[in-house]
């Protein structure tokens, strides 16, 4: 074995990975406890022929109490969360569902039309299918012969 004077220490190629996880874990954790994190409610999204489809999970919440706004390619969901119980005399144990206002804006990856906007709540989920503008669409062109 060939030593070049260089110190022989083993080298781990996952150590800064495991660094670097660790500390994004902590980043994480640390705004999930605080609330700070925006990302209530949890949503997925999905794209359709000429739609996009998104739904929030929203335990908890009535229908009176969300407002959804469409503009262009973003959608705004806000609302307000009641506290999970009005008893002034409870002795809480634990308490993780956070109550009050909120508001999550969510960029879409199309326009929509405003017009194509359906919205229906089920079992505390919320889903917003949003159609794209009549513009937006793809058209077949014919092509003549000459």
């Amino acid at each position: 074995m060939l030593s070049f004077g260089l110190p022989s220490t083993q080298w781990d190629p996952f150590a800064e990975l495991r660094q670097l996880q660790s500390q994004l874990n902590r980043t994480f954790e640390g705004g999930a406890r605080l609330g700070g994190d925006n990302s209530w409610p949890p949503v997925n999204m999905w794209l359709g022929d000429d739609s996009v489809v998104v739904t929030a999970e929203m335990p908890g919440v009535t229908v009176d109490d969300i407002d959804l706004t469409v503009r262009e390619n973003t959608l705004i969901i806000a609302g307000k969360r009641g506290p999970a119980t009005e008893d002034g005399d409870a002795e809480w144990h634990r308490r993780e569902r956070p109550s009050g206002d909120f508001s999550r804006s969510i960029r879409l990856p199309l326009r929509v039309d405003p017009d194509k906007v359906q919205a229906r709540a089920k079992n505390g989920v919320l889903e917003i299918e949003m159609g794209r503008p009549d513009s937006d669409l793809p058209r077949k062109i014919e092509v003549k012969a000459s």
